[in-house]
């Protein structure tokens, strides 16, 4: 009886490896965008960080002056994003294991 529950804890546990690497193949090709002042700056980013575009509205361009308040913004802008791709990520990973909670395990890996 014992050795039943077993095989089949090991086949629920290698399916969900399965289906995990799956979503993490997912999540390579999801993208979101991060915004700074109002828009002005954005950037396109997969969920694995790759960062695929930077956009700079040309009229903050004239009104800058100061090279630190552009890259303030840039910043910004890519602190949205990743805050973006963990809630995505974090949403697309807990679907696979119920909400299940394992401590000391962070999606993805």
């Amino acid at each position: 009886m014992m050795k039943g529950g077993l095989g089949n804890l090991m086949k629920q546990a290698q399916a969900m490896q399965e289906n995990m690497q799956q979503a993490q193949e997912e999540l390579a090709n999801i993208e979101v965008t991060g915004e700074a002042g109002g828009g002005m700056v954005s950037l396109v980013m997969t969920c694995r960080h790759d960062v695929k575009s930077v956009k700079i509205d040309p009229e903050l361009l004239g009104d800058v002056d100061d090279k630190e308040i552009l890259e303030d913004l840039v910043a910004a802008a890519m602190n949205d994003a990743v805050r973006k791709v963990e809630k995505t990520s974090q949403e697309k990973m807990s679907g696979l294991t119920g909400g299940l909670n394992i401590p000391g395990m962070k999606m993805p890996f």
